[in-house]
């Protein structure tokens, strides 16, 4: 694999002291400002004992200065995730310091003025084989992982970058809605620009003015992620901003192609997505045109493969610490020579709001709650999503929820999450029964814990019916799945289809809106699915119920042949 230029040691390598390289609103940062305040950082940790140090502050061009600082100082930069009590109390096992702006009880450091003198201080290329940062996010069990990155990892993903992307963005300054505190924003509003000799926002823009002033002043880049995006509210400030955007980046998460037509109405740009993760760095890029362009290209240098047997996309590449074959997270099925398209997650972590959030994590401290017995956590997808959760209280629990209340009660264990989960994780929707619902096979899945939340989505969860005979024993129904029916989302992109635990569950209301079925589930016998269901297809659900036997059998059908055909038995009670 050919070796790609340090990109990184071009980033301290003189240039004029007066080219800017960052913007604090209407201020600007100057390479000499920059250069001084490396060599403060660099003095501070040359004469501070320890190796590695977590690193949080706020203000980007202040926060790279750090960065370099630290490594002129040969120290290893951690960048936890967030601030968190628990993060930073498992930090002080693995670090020797903190820096920035951490909370006084970890006694961060700043550079003082003395170390601001520290003109005298030689910056020296850097050793592209030093470890020198890590990543510290959230493993697939929910356990923090630490992700360490070689400056010739960094340095090789920002040559990638500009080869893919450079001629797009050309001189224009970046302007960032994310944050670098993670690798993606740390790549696309301070490395990259940095070393590619272009300015970058200091600043995180927060109020709709802030962002299109930014973008108005100079040809400029936004940098985004679909959560940001999402929320772009109607004005006409968008206008003004649109006339100097060169480009829009996304990434963090899926964009919904209706999020991606909006903001190419309001921007002018349609977004540039690009995939990858904490481990991998970037994968691939994709601009969606239409709702069927799901298409993802490989960035240059990136060699992939889709594992046969499981479908889940391996890669090699620069980005990664060797050249072995790296197994993601993600399914992926290949769309000619060039390109792939994602299946979906291997693990239970998930993208909320463009961070990583653990399914498991939130389970795990669920049920170390004296309030909760048994718990599912799920995503609910939407124009916006969110997470929720599904509770079996413990007996004490159960006690309390009577007392105070759902909304109380709710609050109690959002507060018990609060310690170790990120605020964008923590469920705003509760559901609490007596046992995890199950499907027809005894599983606990998406669909029927979905199904708790009727009142979450507004798309229909019912298909458009027509009673076409029904006596005492006998029913017949025409019935059409809708196209923006709930259960199609994940069931595939691109080729969807109804779950057979959808239409075991329409067959069961059907059945008891039609006869007198005894009231508990008990078991489901010559259970065939035939062929699949797809929307818009017309198809003849036909019901028989033996009273004698408390049996319901039922087959499904259409133009095209059976699909489905089974019998369920009922019992009375619940033993």
């Amino acid at each position: 694999m050919a070796e790609a230029p340090d990109m990184l040691s071009v980033a301290v390598t003189p240039r004029p002291p007066s080219q800017i390289i960052a913007w604090r609103r209407q201020r600007s940062v100057s390479y000499g400002e920059f250069l001084a305040r490396t060599r403060a950082w660099q003095r501070l940790l040359t004469r501070t004992s320890g190796q590695t140090f977590a690193l949080s502050i706020s203000d980007a061009a202040e926060f790279a200065a750090a960065l370099f600082g630290a490594w002129q100082a040969r120290k290893t930069i951690y960048l936890p995730g967030d601030r968190l009590p628990r993060t930073c109390c498992a930090l002080r096992t693995i670090v020797d310091g903190y820096l920035g702006e951490f909370a006084p009880e970890w006694k961060p450091r700043m550079p003082t003025s003395a170390d601001g003198l520290a003109a005298d201080v030689e910056l020296n290329p850097l050793d592209s084989n030093f470890a020198g940062l890590v990543i510290y996010t959230s493993g697939s069990t929910g356990v923090a992982q630490a992700i360490p990155k070689k400056l010739s990892q960094m340095s090789a993903e920002i040559a990638t970058l500009e080869a893919q992307f450079g001629d797009v963005i050309d001189n224009a300054d970046i302007v960032a809605t994310v944050s670098h505190q993670h690798i993606y924003g740390l790549l696309f509003n301070v490395l990259w620009p940095l070393s590619a000799g272009r300015a970058f926002s200091a600043m995180n823009f927060g109020s709709l003015e802030g962002l299109t002033m930014a973008l108005a002043q100079r040809e400029s880049v936004l940098v985004s992620t679909p959560a940001h995006l999402q929320r772009l509210p109607e004005s006409s400030l968008w206008a003004l901003a649109a006339k100097r955007l060169r480009a829009v980046f996304s990434s963090g998460g899926p964009l919904p192609v209706a999020v991606a037509r909006e903001t190419r109405r309001l921007l002018r740009h349609m977004p540039i997505e690009v995939y990858g993760s904490s481990e991998t760095g970037g994968i691939a890029w994709r601009q969606q045109q239409t709702a069927h362009d799901e298409k993802w290209t490989p960035l240059p240098n990136i060699k992939w493969r889709i594992d046969v047997k499981e479908g889940v996309l391996e890669i090699r590449s620069a980005h990664l610490p060797d050249e072995e074959w790296f197994r993601t997270a993600d399914r992926a099925r290949p769309a000619g020579e060039d390109h792939f398209i994602l299946m979906g997650r291997v693990d239970r972590i998930v993208k909320v709001e463009g961070k990583r959030i653990s399914l498991n994590a939130i389970e795990e401290r669920l049920t170390a709650s004296p309030l909760a017995r048994d718990a599912r956590a799920l995503v609910l997808d939407g124009r916006r999503q969110r997470v929720a959760a599904v509770i079996v209280p413990s007996v004490s629990g159960r006690d309390r929820l009577a007392q105070l209340g759902k909304l109380v009660f709710n609050r109690m264990l959002r507060d018990f999450l609060r310690e170790t989960i990120e605020p964008v994780g923590l469920p705003r929707l509760w559901r609490y029964v007596d046992a995890l619902p199950i499907d027809a096979q005894g599983k606990t899945t998406q669909a029927v814990l979905v199904a708790l939340f009727d009142n979450w989505d507004s798309r229909p969860r019912q298909p458009i019916e027509c009673r076409v005979h029904q006596s005492d024993q006998h029913a017949v129904f025409e019935l059409i799945a809708p196209s923006d029916l709930l259960y199609f989302d994940g069931h595939f992109r691109d080729m969807p289809i109804l779950a057979g635990v959808v239409q075991i569950e329409w067959i069961i209301g059907f059945g008891r809106q039609c006869f007198d079925l005894l009231p508990s589930f008990r078991a489901i016998h010559a259970l065939k699915f035939h062929r699949v269901i797809s929307p818009k297809l017309p198809i003849t659900l036909e019901l028989m119920h033996d009273p004698l036997k408390s049996c319901l059998s039922f087959n499904i059908s259409s133009r095209l042949g059976p699909h489905a055909s089974g019998r369920i038995i009922f019992r009375a009670g619940n033993v």
